[in-house]
């Protein structure tokens, strides 16, 4: 069966999607190559994967920092190495054949507060990380390798939070350029309320559960290109924090671009953009990628009530994607991930969702090319684009509880049942749709007898 979803208007006009695009700040976070530059081998460092490389790779790169900053220098062999801290100016630098491998023991991973699942918890730090710092960047052809022994999630024996593989806390200008990286049952890479983030031609492997590739929290400016990802759970996830800490905090994730990437979600999405949105997430752009298979959704945006805050600009274009289990694009305002302790209360708990743009999308063999039907009434979804879908899919588009949709040019074939199925929603080529029963409406979080105060 073929059938084509045509509108003439050209309305939401396009400014919001396209002023949803960053510039190219992030491009050029870091400087060119310093003049000083340190090998890790004049250090002490052996690299044949035996000895314990630690300490001569942390007095190398403290040099580097309190002589003014430069090149650190890993060339080829297998470093075994416990946490390493870059500090402002200072350039991780692994030549080809060069790998760091995490320690085994969590003792080698220092303890301080980190992120977890939108919350700010003691846990230890990653392999390779920054706190607070200037104008740091890894960059080169050789590899980092975590340590499966020291990955997972916490435990009630164990409560602090387990090591990620490369994480940056609090950082102006983080350069990640041309390594590999492998790792299971945690995240990968993990920079966290930070400005100006290039992440650029990284081949990431994760994929064991909990295994999200790069989870962007609660940062501004950041450029994602020409990354190769393979991921346990969510490849690229974009989070700003989960409940009223967070919501009082306000640090949202913005103004973020996603270029020339290929994704392949083996336990979950390959784009998720929350559930933990309570800072705000807003202005992402995501082009020329390609989806190579996916468990799920290849998009999946989502919160829940209770977190409050917003998403709003999202803007698709130029996709490819392929060999999805559930389907395309999943659109859940109200029900997805873990219900915080402390929620946002009332109507404002409830998150807003507008401005989501989709255009020159290709799938082959989508279960289900669109399901945006978790959204409530109380508070609806303002501006939805839909715009030159092509390919296969075995059922077609489900809408609820929106306005300013516009359906145009939806040519795909394979499927049964209706294209298009809606309920309360208004825009332009909606005619003919079937129509869909109202979704239950949603319980608001009640206020808590004891008001929340940060601390």
């Amino acid at each position: 069966m073929t059938a084509v979803v045509a509108a003439g208007a050209s309305w939401p006009a396009r400014g919001w999607a396209q002023a949803s695009a960053p510039g190219s700040e992030a491009a050029s976070v870091a400087a060119a190559r310093p003049a000083l530059s340190l090998n890790v081998r004049a250090y002490g460092a052996v690299g044949d994967g035996k000895q314990d490389d630690t300490e001569a790779l942390r007095t190398a790169l403290e040099r580097c920092f309190v002589l003014g900053g430069g090149e650190v220098v890993v060339p080829e062999g297998e470093y075994r190495t416990g946490s390493l801290c870059l500090r402002s100016g200072v350039h991780l630098r692994l030549e080809k054949g060069s790998v760091l491998a995490g320690a085994d023991g969590l003792d080698d991973y220092a303890v301080t507060q980190v992120r977890w699942e939108g919350k700010w918890i003691r846990g230890h730090v990653a392999l390779v990380y920054a706190i607070d710092a200037r104008d740091v960047a890894v960059s080169g052809e050789g590899a980092i390798h975590g340590n499966a022994a020291v990955s997972g999630r916490p435990t009630k024996e164990n409560p602090l939070r387990r090591p990620a593989l490369l994480e940056f806390i609090g950082c102006d200008g983080v350069r990640l350029e041309g390594f590999s990286t492998e790792y299971q049952h945690m995240w990968s890479i993990h920079p966290t309320c930070c400005e100006n983030v290039t992440i650029r031609n990284l081949t990431v492997r994760s994929t064991e559960t909990n295994g999200d590739g790069i989870d962007v929290d609660s940062c501004r400016h950041v450029l994602i290109e020409g990354c190769d990802i393979a991921s346990g759970d969510d490849c690229i996830s974009l989070k700003s924090g989960r409940g009223e800490e967070a919501f009082q905090m306000h640090r949202p994730t913005e103004n973020v671009r996603i270029v020339n990437c290929t994704l392949e979600g083996r336990g979950y999405s390959c784009l998720g953009v929350g559930s933990e949105t309570s800072g705000g997430i807003r202005n992402v752009v995501m082009e020329g990628c390609t989806v190579r298979s996916v468990y799920k959704n290849a998009i999946y945006i989502k919160s829940r009530v209770g977190r409050g805050a917003y998403i709003e600009n999202v803007t698709i274009r130029g996709l490819k994607a392929a060999n999805m289990r559930m389907g395309f694009l999943r659109i859940d305002q109200v029900s997805a991930g873990i219900r915080d302790q402390d929620p946002v209360p009332g109507l404002v708990g409830l998150p807003l969702f507008r401005n989501f743009w989709f255009e020159d999308i290709h799938v082959d063999d989508a279960p289900v090319l669109v399901r945006a039907t978790e959204i409530a009434a109380e508070k609806m979804l303002h501006g939805l684009v839909l715009r030159n879908i092509t390919g296969t899919c075995r059922e077609g588009i489900q809408l609820a509880n929106a306005r300013r949709v516009v359906v145009e040019q939806v040519k795909v074939q394979g499927y049964t049942g209706p294209l298009l199925s809606v309920v309360n929603v208004k825009g332009v080529g909606l005619a003919g749709a079937a129509e869909l029963p109202a979704p239950k409406p949603v319980q608001l979080v009640a206020d808590p007898t004891v008001a929340y105060r940060l601390g």
